[in-house]
């Protein structure tokens, strides 16, 4: 008998097949029992009747209770009403272990027991689904990379200093040492940028930050390239055609999972390059005509990105933000000296920042200039600046966060939802 896979199981009509999976959910009428037996790849009815098995095993049905592991042995059938075209006309049940008084079940629970129990929420359909496109996102971004000619270079996650400030770092003792969790490979992509040309990484990033929005997490991954002999528009082009790609490969290859979270993908579709380009000044002088108060010269907030979101319906690249208010290696606009050759992308539906980046600074005596200026201390800092010091050149780059994107794609609230274990001010367990 052959083990099978539910979502390969079009490929066994009429056949013998073993499935290893849980109980998901099941009914009872008369002499059927109708279950509903999940895989990790899917969801299959098979249907036990009496007089097809053992008395003992059709007896051990009724008794089952939800996320029972079992082995299930039939044979594949055509069944036009079921979601995969088939199910299973169930000959054996091997019960491998009986789950008494599973905690999740089919009625409301709150968000905040649901996350307690987020070890066991894993296998709902809801984030079944969730991560499936998460898995399709990460990949989509991998291939892309791998397209355009990219190495992958992991970067640290203990780092000796600041790479977007110094008020969200979560410290660590390094053997006596002062060390810091990452908050971006993107110093280290640099380097290595200056050796490959072209590179990215792709890890975990921290920050320390006491902030309970929805948008949010303490712990998140971002995908990081870097470009060397690059500029601020080549670096847009490259973010914009990352974005439409993984938008494409979500819509072609994750239909299914976007129709359990009832994702409107008309709003997805729209999302096609050329994504609109606009300078800071011009949004915040589009703000004010919104009604905003927001000075010329401050961050965009939360709310500024929705309002300016909701102006499109794609992405956003928002272009040249003061440079007081981005992070110390951003070179200077040559043009306007108190703006920065930075860029953020915005995506639309009030979801905000899913990417920030620009073009580095390259002059030696400049980003001294700029550690000063941002009271960084030099020394962990000295072999950043050995890359301006040995054969500097233009580049830049960019992150994109993950779960924001997820987010985004999934029509989601929160990003908790996006990643299998979040990390929150307030969330540490499970």
């Amino acid at each position: 008998m052959q083990r099978a896979r539910v979502s390969q199981i079009s490929a066994y009509e009429n056949e013998a097949v073993e499935i290893r999976g849980w109980l998901y959910n099941m009914r009872s009428s008369g002499k059927l029992h109708f279950l509903q037996i999940r895989d990790g790849t899917g969801i299959i009815q098979a249907v036990v009747f009496e007089n097809d098995v053992p008395a003992k095993v059709y007896a051990a049905c009724g008794e089952l209770s939800q996320e029972s592991s079992l082995i299930v042995r039939g044979t594949v059938r055509r069944e036009p009403r079921s979601p995969q075209g088939y199910e299973m006309g169930v000959t054996d049940i091997e019960v491998v272990q009986h789950a008494a008084d599973y905690p999740i079940t089919p009625k409301e629970h709150g968000v905040g027991f649901l996350m307690a129990h987020r070890h066991l929420w894993l296998r709902s359909s809801r984030p079944h689904a969730i991560l499936r496109i998460r898995s399709e996102v990460v990949k989509a971004c991998r291939d892309f990379m791998d397209e355009q000619g990219f190495t992958l270079i992991d970067a640290p996650i203990f780092t000796p200093a600041a790479c977007e400030g110094t008020s969200t770092l979560f410290e660590v003792d390094y053997f006596g040492d002062k060390a810091y969790l990452t908050q971006s490979g993107q110093l280290y992509s640099e380097a290595a940028a200056l050796a490959f040309g072209k590179v990215y990484c792709f890890g975990p990033t921290f920050r320390a930050e006491k902030s309970k929005t929805r948008r949010h997490l303490t712990e998140f991954w971002m995908i990081e390239p870097e470009m060397a002999y690059c500029d601020l528009a080549e670096d847009m082009t490259v973010a914009e055609a990352l974005v439409a790609y993984v938008i494409k490969r979500v819509l072609d290859n994750r239909s299914a999972e976007l129709e359990v979270l009832q994702r409107d993908t008309g709003l997805l579709q729209k999302a096609t390059p050329p994504f609109p380009r606009i300078s800071y000044t011009e949004a915040i002088e589009l703000l004010h005509e919104r009604g905003s108060d927001i000075q010329w010269g401050a961050d965009l907030g939360g709310d500024d990105e929705t309002i300016l979101s909701a102006e499109f319906d794609r992405p956003v690249l928002v272009h040249r933000y003061p440079r007081q208010v981005k992070a110390f290696y951003m070179k200077t606009d040559p043009s306007d000296e108190r703006l920065a050759l930075c860029v953020d992308m915005l995506a639309p539906e009030g979801y905000g920042e899913i990417i920030g980046g620009g073009q580095r600074e390259d002059d030696l005596h400049v980003l001294e200039e700029r550690l000063t200026e941002h009271a960084l201390p030099r020394e962990p800092f000295e072999w950043y600046l050995d890359l301006r010091r040995y054969g500097s050149v233009p580049h830049a780059g960019f992150g994109m966060g993950i779960e924001r994107v997820v987010a985004w794609l999934c029509g989601l609230h929160h990003v908790r939802e996006t990643i299998p274990f979040p990390r929150t001010l307030s969330r540490l367990y499970p």
